[in-house]
């Protein structure tokens, strides 16, 4: 069960993360995408993820992230991602309710590239009853 408490705290992924042009180049040829100048836009969705579940595992949270489904995504783009950008990740647990017996807890991620914000988005989770 989600810890209530985690409602409006954030918590500070661990590790930085480093954008390669492979990694864009990969991202870009699974969704059709040619132009591999800048990542597509839903590309970072991929450092949110992987950051998500090092930070909503931890025990005092409490999301069984083997029950996780993703819901809902939306995403504000300050700027578009290039390789060779160093990200952090924070991730905010803005809500969390109860529907039907699962946990649906929406999660906002800010990137930064230093002190620069490029990208925030909007996670919806759903924790499976």
């Amino acid at each position: 069960m989600i810890n209530p408490d985690s409602v409006g705290r954030t918590f500070k992924g661990v590790e930085e993360v480093t954008v390669t042009q492979p990694q864009i180049d990969a991202f870009a040829a699974v969704i059709g995408e040619t132009d591999t100048s800048v990542a597509p836009p839903t590309f970072s969705i991929l450092i949110s993820l992987s950051q998500y579940e090092s930070i909503l595992t931890q025990p005092e949270i409490g999301v069984d992230w083997t029950r996780l489904v993703h819901g809902d995504q939306k995403f504000e783009i300050f700027r578009p991602i290039v390789a060779g950008d160093v990200f952090t990740c924070s991730a905010t647990i803005e809500t969390l309710r109860i529907a039907a017996g699962n946990e649906i807890v929406c999660v906002r991620s800010d990137l930064h590239n230093g002190s620069e914000l490029v990208v925030t988005s909007w996670s919806t989770l759903v924790v499976r009853g």
